[in-house]
C-alpha cells in the first residue's frame, strides 16, 4: 500500500468510530467551505475593499508622504527576514546543514502567492504591485541568508542583533510622525492597520519591562514595594480596559498642565501599556514561581549578588516558562486595540465603521468584517509562529543538541 494511503488510514480510519467521525467532519467542513466559496465568488461585492484599501491600510495619511511608509515596510520586511532566519537556523547534524523546514517553505510560498494575488485582487496599480513583490523578495532573500549564515556569525554579534529592533522602532517613529528634516504628520491623520500596529507594538515593547519589574516587585521583601505592586496589579486587573481608556482620554487633560497632556493617540497607547503590564506581571510571576528556590541559592553560593543572580539565572528560566502566556497576552493586546474605536480613534475597526456608514457601501458589512478578521488573523498568526520558533530556540534540549 502507498505510504501516504497507509498513513491516512492509520490517522483517520483506524477504527470504525474514527472513520465515522472523519466522514462527519469532512462533510461539515465541505459544506461550510462550499457555502463560503459560493458567497465569496458569486455574492460578495469586494469593491468596498478595493475602493478603500488605502484607508484600511494607513487611514488619512497624506498621499505625498506615503513613501515613508513604504520605506518603513521594506525595513520591517528586512528585519523580519533576518529574525526569522536566525530563529530557525538550528544546525541539523543528521541532515548535514542548516534547517529550512517544510513549514517555512510553505510560509514562503504563501507570502509569494499573497504578494502576487492580493494587489491584483484589490485593483492596485502596477507600481504598487511591483513594490509588494520587491518587499517580499527582500524578506525571503534575507530569511535565506540569515538561515544559511546565521550559525556562522560570532557570538557577540548575534547577541547585539536584538538591539537593532528598538533602533528600528525609533526610526519607524521618525518616518511615521516626522522629524530630522521630514515633514510632521499629525497623529490625528494616522489610522487603519497603521494605527493598530503602532498602538499594539508600542504597548508590547514597553509593557514587557514594566511587567517584569512589577513581578519582581510583587515578590520583593520590601513591604512598600511589594504592596505597591500588588495594589497596582489588582486595581488594573479589576477595571475593564474600556473604562481605563475613557479615564485616560478625559482625565489626563485635567490632571496635567496645559500643553503637557499627550495627543489622544499616545494617551491610548500608554493606557494599553499600563493595562498589559499588570497582566504580563502575573505571567512572569508564574514563571518565577516555577523556578526552584535552589537555583537562586546556588547562584548566591557562587558569589553572585541578588541582582546578578536574578538577571543571569532566575529570570532567563522564568521567562522561558512564561513565554507562551506572555505571547497570549500580546495577542490579546493586539485584539484589544479594537476598543480604541469607541474613544474616537480610527484604527481598523473604527475605519471599518466609517466605511460601512458610507451610503455607497451600505449592506457590505460581511465583506468588511471578513477582511478585518483576515488581517487580525495574519497578525496574530505571525506572533504565534514567532513565539513557537523562539520557544524551540530556547529549548534546553535543542541547545544541547546544537552545541
Amino acid at each position: 500500500m502507498n505510504p501516504l494511503l497507509r498513513r491516512l488510514r492509520h490517522d483517520l480510519f483506524a477504527t470504525p468510530a474514527d472513520g465515522l467521525i472523519t466522514v462527519a467532519l469532512l462533510a461539515v467542513i465541505g459544506a461550510g467551505g462550499a457555502s463560503f466559496l459560493r458567497w465569496a465568488f458569486s455574492q460578495a461585492r469586494w469593491a468596498v475593499i478595493q475602493a478603500n484599501s488605502t484607508l484600511f491600510a494607513v487611514g488619512r495619511y497624506p498621499i505625498d508622504q506615503q513613501w515613508r511608509l513604504w520605506l518603513l515596510t521594506a525595513l520591517l520586511a528586512a528585519a523580519t527576514g533576518i529574525t526569522w532566519g536566525m530563529l530557525r537556523s538550528h544546525p541539523r547534524p543528521d541532515r548535514g546543514g542548516t534547517l529550512w523546514p517544510r513549514n517555512d517553505r510553505i510560509a514562503v510560498g504563501l507570502l509569494v502567492a499573497l504578494s502576487l494575488l492580493l494587489p491584483w485582487m484589490l485593483g492596485l496599480s502596477p507600481s504598487v504591485q511591483l513594490r509588494w513583490l520587491a518587499i517580499t523578495a527582500v524578506l525571503v532573500l534575507l530569511r535565506w541568508l540569515a538561515g544559511r549564515f546565521g550559525p556562522l556569525l560570532p557570538g557577540p554579534f548575534k547577541r547585539l542583533l536584538p538591539l537593532g529592533l528598538p533602533l528600528l522602532y525609533l526610526i519607524g517613529m521618525v518616518l511615521i510622525g516626522g522629524g530630522l528634516g521630514l515633514a510632521s504628520v499629525s497623529p490625528s491623520e494616522w489610522g487603519g492597520l497603521l494605527l493598530t500596529l503602532l498602538q499594539s507594538s508600542f504597548a508590547i515593547l514597553l509593557c514587557f519591562p514594566l511587567g517584569v519589574l512589577l513581578a519582581l516587585g510583587r515578590r520583593s521583601e520590601l513591604p512598600l514595594l511589594r504592596w505597591g505592586s500588588v495594589l497596582y496589579i489588582e486595581f488594573i486587573r479589576g477595571a475593564p480596559l474600556i473604562t481605563l481608556l475613557f479615564l485616560g482620554q478625559n482625565m489626563l487633560g485635567f490632571l496635567l498642565p496645559g500643553g503637557l497632556a499627550p495627543e489622544r493617540v499616545w494617551r491610548a497607547a500608554w493606557v494599553l501599556t499600563l493595562f498589559a503590564a499588570a497582566y504580563l506581571a502575573e505571567a512572569v510571576r508564574s514563571g518565577l514561581a516555577a523556578v526552584p528556590r535552589g537555583q537562586l541559592e546556588a547562584a548566591r553560593s557562587l558569589g553572585m549578588s541578588m541582582p546578578q543572580a536574578f538577571a543571569s539565572v532566575v529570570l532567563p528560566q522564568a521567562l522561558r516558562v512564561a513565554l507562551p502566556s506572555m505571547v497570549g497576552q500580546f495577542i490579546s493586546l493586539l485584539q484589544d486595540t479594537t476598543l480604541l474605536s469607541l474613544i474616537g480613534l480610527m484604527e481598523l475597526l473604527g475605519t471599518a465603521r466609517t466605511v460601512m456608514a458610507n451610503p455607497a457601501f451600505l449592506g457590505r458589512n460581511a465583506e468588511v468584517y471578513f477582511t478585518l478578521a483576515v488581517l487580525f488573523w495574519c497578525c496574530c498568526a505571525a506572533l504565534g509562529l514567532g513565539s513557537r520558533a523562539l520557544e524551540r530556540r530556547l529549548d534546553p534540549a535543542a541547545i544541547a543538541r546544537s552545541g
